[in-house]
């Protein structure tokens, strides 16, 4: 990140929370900087209480002290410290909770809910956001209401941006009541797709409309290598064959069970034949972990990165179980922060500023 652009938005973030704090100063006491609410906020919660009211000296006395002249200062200071915590870690290996590791998952559908009248929904259900061109989608709807007609549901397939019917097909009830199923083709060109699904209730047409994305096969993946400790990381070797020359990225998760430990990732110009691809796990992610057993190495994603401006990033994904191996001696791992200049350059930077203030 230039220093410009640091340094813009330090000053930003620091400015809006001054801003804040003068308009608390002008607002009459009702947004001071209390534990929660205002005056009248703290009376009111201890008559609910059924304790007595405080008397307004009472009040005034656990207010919070409001902060100092050097607002701006303060900020600034509190955003290079954060910067400086996040910048231990190297690039490629920050620490992950389980959290964040469903939320940084790439492939991932989230179901819509379009509400029907009397209580009713319709639902339409993906295993996944992005299809590998020729794979079979898998299309699952749930539909209630008052009156639903026909024992079968209509899909249709559509380029996002040209509105072209790129497939259709149907989906029959099944056995189970308000759900239906069925597949249609992702044999089409690569890009952005909506699904409409259509369905007749109380005697109208009603249409589900889904986002999904059709990827080219950008090659397979081989496993891994036997992993290996190197200085102050945990290298693992991922193999891919690349259907295509191109700069790639790679990213996966690694697991010790079922508690995501790290976000790895890894960049690297392909021109083809089988490659390997090396993920680092640095000490300081896992120096003070408890690690027993297996670890794995989950929710792979390659990114092919677009040659122009304009085009398409294309992906790939490993598979859905991921690899298992058994981790070398970790005991010579490190919990030391990375060494990375520029970052501490910036964070300096910050301090800097702070310290003008």
């Amino acid at each position: 990140m230039p220093y410009k652009t640091l340094m813009a938005t330090a000053v930003a973030v620091a400015s809006i929370s001054g801003t804040a704090w003068l308009l608390s100063a002008d607002n009459d006491g009702k947004f001071r900087w209390l534990p929660f609410g205002s005056q009248s906020d703290h009376q009111e919660a201890s008559a609910m209480a059924g304790g007595p009211t405080p008397a307004t000296s009472e009040v005034n006395s656990s207010v919070a002290p409001a902060p100092s002249d050097n607002a701006l200062g303060f900020m600034l200071a509190s955003v290079a410290d954060d910067y400086q915590r996040s910048a231990r870690y190297p690039d490629y290996s920050v620490p992950l909770n389980t959290a964040q590791a469903e939320a940084y998952q790439g492939n991932r559908y989230h179901p819509v809910e379009l509400p029907l009248e009397d209580d009713g929904s319709f639902i339409v259900t993906l295993d996944k956001f992005r299809f590998t061109q020729g794979e079979p989608i898998l299309v699952v709807a749930s539909l209630s209401g008052r009156q639903v007609f026909g024992d079968t549901l209509s899909a249709t397939l559509e380029s996002a941006t040209k509105r072209d019917k790129a497939d259709s097909a149907a989906l029959p009830a099944t056995e189970d009541s308000g759900y239906y199923q069925g597949t249609i083709s992702s044999d089409h060109e690569p890009g952005e797709y909506r699904l409409i699904v259509e369905a007749r209730v109380d005697g109208k047409p009603v249409r589900h409309v889904s986002s999904l994305s059709i990827e080219p096969d950008l090659g397979d993946f081989g496993g891994i290598d036997s992993p290996y400790v190197s200085g102050n990381d945990l290298v693992i070797p991922v193999r891919f064959d690349p259907d295509h020359a191109g700069y790639y990225a790679l990213t996966a998760q690694l697991y010790n069970g079922q508690r995501a430990l790290a976000q790895l990732s890894t960049e690297e110009s392909l021109s083809g034949g089988s490659v390997t691809l090396v993920l680092k796990a640095h000490g300081s992610v896992l120096a003070n972990q408890d690690i027993t057993g297996q670890l794995q190495l989950r929710n792979l994603q390659l990114r092919q990165m677009p040659e122009r401006p304009g085009d398409r990033t294309h992906y790939a994904f490993g598979p859905d179980e991921g690899y298992e191996f058994s981790p070398p001696d970790l005991g010579n791992l490190r919990d030391t922060p990375a060494v990375n200049t520029e970052s501490e350059q910036r964070a300096a930077l910050l301090r800097q500023l702070a310290d003008k203030f």
